[in-house]
């Protein structure tokens, strides 16, 4: 393996998938023996023809759904089995751990096989469309030259629409869910402040960390809580916390922070007690240099970049698409959901443009299961 793993179950079903050698970058540089963590549920047909291929968010590994090697719940958990909305009594199931990422795919974090040491800011710039090439090699190597579905939520909604321009025919149908073709200024914005909390750590050390030092802590801890805010909408925080303050379960769960701040500025409400936890959790698994990546990966995406979008659509190979915004998503408008999707039918793409109406912000697709389980299983069994 020549990946640097974080917290993965001992008895897995992450496999790996080797890309081709060498694997060029859509900006330049290469990488030799590279390869792409995934995992999967369902039978593949006989024709495999029956593939979807799922990407995830910035941040989640391929374990999507439990499965009898990995029992553990996935991030979409309720989502993908038998006689779910991604049936895998129909289809073989494919989730993909992005290129850059550090849950057993190529990156930063990875061991540079010229040299023996680890990529960190060596690494080459990773770019959107890196990922969803790699997530295509990764799917033909088992075979699969052409996709049933590519499918993927907030950066694999940008990355489904990569797919588009630099995998041409390599999928049937396409379903981007809140994502974008383009990033936003805002979008752009707060990812900049929260690279700036991790470089500005002194303990990121200039992406020198040490893999058994604790690293930039403080400033991913920042950074994290920065984008849970971003995740949900105001009305969504609060009905969920209102003005509560701290339980005894939430006074021990911020011990900690109590610890870094001086006496009377510490968690007071339930809400910081929220965003207490999500940092904790995240800092304990996720690699910082990694992250810097995949953020600037995203800001750095923009379909135009190939030319005129329903021209990109139309040559792709797609025949059918559901695009999925959420009314209440200020981090990838509902707006950016809609052009992606008039792109698609000025393509000439029968194309469905679910606007749902729901309070959970970017992360419904995580949380209002039921609005997105109608969407997805009606377009898949259409």
């Amino acid at each position: 393996m020549n990946a640097v793993r974080k917290q993965l179950p001992e008895v897995s079903a992450v496999r790996y998938a080797r890309l081709p050698d060498p694997f060029e970058m859509w900006k330049g540089g290469a990488l030799s023996g590279a390869q792409l963590a995934y995992e999967s549920w369902g039978q593949l047909n006989a024709e495999r023809s029956n593939a979807i291929l799922l990407f995830t968010g910035l941040s989640p590994s391929s374990h999507a759904a439990s499965s009898t090697p990995s029992p553990e719940p996935g991030w979409w958990e309720r989502m993908i089995g038998p006689g779910r909305a991604i049936d895998t009594d129909r289809f073989f199931v494919m989730c993909v751990n992005s290129l850059g990422s550090c849950f057993g795919s190529t990156g930063p974090a990875s061991v540079n096989p010229a040299t023996g040491k680890i990529w960190r800011l060596n690494f080459p710039e990773l770019s959107v469309e890196d990922i969803a090439r790699a997530g295509f090699e990764a799917a033909r190597a088992l075979g699969i030259e052409q996709l049933d579905t590519v499918m993927g939520p907030s950066l694999g909604g940008m990355v489904v629409t990569a797919f588009a321009a630099v995998a041409r025919g390599g999928a049937r149908r396409l379903v981007s869910i809140s994502g974008s073709s383009a990033s936003s200024p805002f979008a752009i914005a707060l990812r900049a402040v929260q690279r700036e909390a991790v470089m500005s750590d002194p303990a990121w050390n200039n992406g020198q960390y040490a893999e058994n030092e604790r690293g930039p802590q403080a400033g991913m801890r920042v950074a994290r809580k920065m984008g849970t805010i971003t995740y949900r909408s105001a009305a969504e925080w609060s009905g969920r916390f209102g003005r509560s303050g701290l339980t005894e379960v939430g006074q021990r769960a911020v011990e900690s922070a109590l610890a870094r701040v001086p006496p009377g500025f510490g968690p007071r409400f339930a809400v910081e007690t929220y965003l207490e936890a999500q940092a904790e959790k995240f800092v304990r698994v996720f690699d910082p240099n990694c992250y810097l990546y995949l953020s600037r990966a995203m800001d750095c995406f923009d379909i135009a970049e190939h030319g005129v979008a329903p021209d990109i659509y139309r040559r792709s190979g797609i025949a059918k698409a559901l695009v999925i915004g959420v009314e209440s998503d200020f981090l990838f408008k509902v707006e950016e959901q809609e052009q992606i999707a008039r792109d698609l039918q000025a393509a000439g793409i029968p194309t469905t443009f679910a606007h749902l109406h729901s309070i959970e912000g970017h992360d419904a697709f995580l949380v209002d299961l039921p609005h997105f389980d109608a969407a997805i299983r009606g377009f898949l069994n259409s």
